[in-house]
């Protein structure tokens, strides 16, 4: 009855919203667009010179965007290769809409494919990622899932002066980027949720939260994981990432849609004259120039908005800051002379600086589900009833459910002698490294062993989850809406790979190889979560909703024929990472402690790549909080460094006050600003209508 209660609410807020949506009056939809684009260049007029160049507007790149430009004696220009996104902002902001009417894709994913994997029925898989200003935020699964402090230490511990990685400084940066809200009463009575207050933020640009509807197989999760001896963790966001919990998410509880990047960190924003944001701009290469002490210093960013376009350039008088992703930065580092030289020769790039280790060490996770046919019914069953001939243009508490019951379980749950696997791999190391690492130098090789033993050696044997298990209750598409899945992700793979160009055109694709399955470890690991799954969806109270095993099914017992299956069922898991890796140069390193890329003055990379080996979580959270701490760190290095000393620099406040999304920051241009030029739709409206515009963000 709660759940039809809910249901009802639910439909009722949707009709009476969508009526008055029909409503909307276009003056004012046009002011708010126009809000919503103060600092985005929609017609390509951006200024000569910039101090930071941003290459990427999404998840890491926005974040870096808002803050650094926080001083308005710094100039900050942001090179997106995607759209805006606008003209899709109803699949974007509304949650469920993540299952049932996807960007992924469409023109807004880049739609990356991996080549053959032999490992995995020498299929050819999706890589999908956000080609859209936010980013993969704009079109994930919203998970707000952070790392355990054994691992983010662990990270730490891998590079000379890496302490500023530790887990208190990462945890502190992530609490740094949130503003978090408590479920709402309905459903933490329907989910039994666990939190800490002490673990989040309150007053950063991103929303953390929940969704404000619940299904009732969600309140059996923890319960269900506890009969087979899995504990509930009841801090799940303060270091101890491990046991069963419903995750926190990016969502906007004030109007239940996406908090994400560009709607964080960007959108509330008052009009600042020294950042300028510019869509549909693919980098091609960065420009250097010698330097003394045998380094490059970067000069300028080339860019064109398309495929046979004229290029395009823009000089850089600090830093290029590569924010795009574990893809794009090692790819565009390579377009630009820098990376393993058997690679550019091959590719017909003039090799600029050697450094092996870009676009190695590549990761994901992946993995597989045990489905189940259900009378129950499922978010898919309800939405589709509901929605599917009257496609929503807001969000409702039952259109921002999104699958968030999961658990992190570790080795001992897994394998009847931890230990002893745990040994067995680990003494491995020399014959792994001589046979599956996918590259020529020997720096490449001592980093595949470096991230190979601190795997095996320090999280492997700890209480950090190793597989996590997922409930989905979204169906499997609108033919195959009532069934509820049980999915497996592997966390820790041993298996690296890499990517790398064979092109000097920056718009053709590179090849994108992860090595699924290449260790044996993985394989033998994710049969087990699979096996695992299997346990879970046939222990009550969760099994009370549960019908025949349809996915699998009873034909799939044996070690042989579970990974004979999962080889034809595996997927990414969406968390390509490590492909800038942040290791000693020895070691297949691209950048230091300090994100700079080894032998260039000038350029730092600030995204999922730069992490050497994955987490036992989502990437999301841990990258906002990449983002921030960059963000300080690069601030602290040029604080009023091209300021008289007899003046002080006017700075904004945050970028977002707490729940509100106002801003009371003040903009003060200076010389080094003055040549900016005013957006096209800023010279329009002129002064009186801007003040009006910023009244309405408040």
């Amino acid at each position: 009855m709660r759940a039809l209660a809910l249901l009802l609410a639910a439909v009722s807020v949707h009709s009476v919203a969508g009526h008055a949506t029909r409503r909307r009056d276009s003056h004012n939809d046009l002011y708010k667009r126009a809000i919503a684009r103060r600092n985005i260049v929609l017609d390509g007029s951006i200024a000569d010179s910039y101090d930071y160049v941003i290459v990427g507007g999404g998840t890491a790149g926005l974040v870096l965007a808002a803050r650094l430009s926080e001083d308005s004696n710094t100039t900050v220009l942001v090179l997106e290769a995607g759209d805006t996104g606008e003209a899709v902002q109803d699949q974007i902001d509304i949650p469920s809409f993540a299952y049932y009417n996807s960007l992924i894709g469409t023109s807004y994913d880049w739609n990356y494919e991996t080549v053959p994997q032999p490992n995995a029925s020498n299929r050819e898989l999706s890589w999908p990622r956000g080609k859209v200003l936010g980013g993969s935020s704009a079109v994930n699964g919203m998970y707000l899932v952070r790392p355990s402090e054994v691992e983010v230490d662990a990270w730490a511990s891998m590079v000379e002066n890496g302490s500023i990685w530790s887990w208190d400084n990462l945890y502190d940066a992530m609490k740094k980027s949130e503003t978090y809200t408590p479920p709402v009463t309905t459903v933490d009575d329907v989910a039994h949720i666990e939190y800490q207050n002490s673990s989040h933020g309150f007053s950063g640009p991103l929303h953390a939260s929940y969704p404000g509807y619940m299904m009732p197989q969600v309140g059996n999760w923890t319960s269900t994981f506890n009969n087979v001896g899995v504990m509930t963790s009841t801090d799940p966001d303060g270091g101890d990432g491990w046991g069963a919990f419903v995750a926190t998410s990016a969502i906007n509880p004030s109007n239940w849609t996406r908090s994400y990047s560009r709607n964080a960190y960007i959108d509330p924003l008052p009009p600042r004259s020294n950042l300028a944001i510019l869509p549909n701009a693919t980098v091609t290469r960065l420009v250097f120039t010698n330097s003394t002490g045998g380094n490059l210093t970067a000069t300028s960013v080339e860019y064109a908005s398309y495929r046979g376009a004229a290029t395009q350039s823009v000089s850089v008088s600090k830093e290029v800051i590569l924010a795009a992703g574990a893809i794009g930065s090692p790819q565009i580092l390579m377009l630009s002379g820098v990376g393993p030289a058997d690679v550019l020769q091959a590719a017909g790039v003039t090799v600029q600086k050697e450094l092996p280790g870009v676009g190695q060490h590549l990761q994901d996770h992946i993995y597989a589900e045990v489905t189940w046919k259900t009378n129950e019914q499922t978010a898919a069953t309800i939405y589709y009833a509901n929605y599917s001939d009257d496609t929503p243009t807001v969000s409702t508490p039952f259109l921002s459910f999104i699958n968030s019951a999961t658990a992190y379980v570790n080795l001992s749950t897994l394998v009847a002698e931890p230990d002893t696997y745990a040994s067995e791999i680990a003494d491995a190391v020399n014959t792994n490294a001589a046979s599956l690492v996918p590259s020529q130098y020997s720096e490449v090789v001592e980093g595949y062993k470096a991230i190979y033993n601190i795997t095996a050696q320090k999280l492997l044997t700890s209480s950090v989850g190793q597989m996590e298990i997922l409930l989905s209750l979204t169906g499997a598409g609108q033919y195959d809406q009532q069934v509820v899945s049980v999915q497996a992700a592997l966390q820790h793979p041993f298996s690296q790979g890499r990517l790398y160009i064979n092109s000097s055109d920056a718009f053709d694709y590179p090849i994108i190889n992860p090595q699924y399955l290449s260790h044996n470890a993985d394989l033998v690991l994710l049969r087990q979560g699979l096996k695992f799954c299997r346990t879970i969806g046939n222990t009550s109270p969760l099994s009370a909703a549960m019908g025949e095993e349809v996915s699998p099914g009873s034909s799939v017992n044996t070690d042989e024929e579970w990974e004979e299956w999962l080889a034809q069922n595996i997927y990414t898991e969406y968390h390509p990472s490590c492909s800038c890796a942040m290791l000693p140069e020895s070691q297949g390193g691209v950048v230091d402690a300090q994100l700079k890329v080894y032998g260039l003055n000038n350029v730092r990379v600030a995204d999922s790549s730069v992490f050497p080996f994955e987490f036992s979580a989502h990437l999301q959270a841990p990258t906002y909080g990449l983002a921030e701490q960059a963000a300080s760190l690069i601030k602290g290095t040029y604080v009023n460094a091209d300021a008289p000393s007899s003046s002080s620099s006017s700075s904004s406040t945050s970028t977002a006050s707490s729940s509100t999304g106002s801003s009371s920051s003040t903009s003060k241009k200076n010389g080094a600003v003055s040549a900016l030029r005013q957006p096209s739709w800023a010279a329009s409206l002129g002064v009186a209508t801007l003040v009006v515009l910023s009244a309405l963000a408040l």
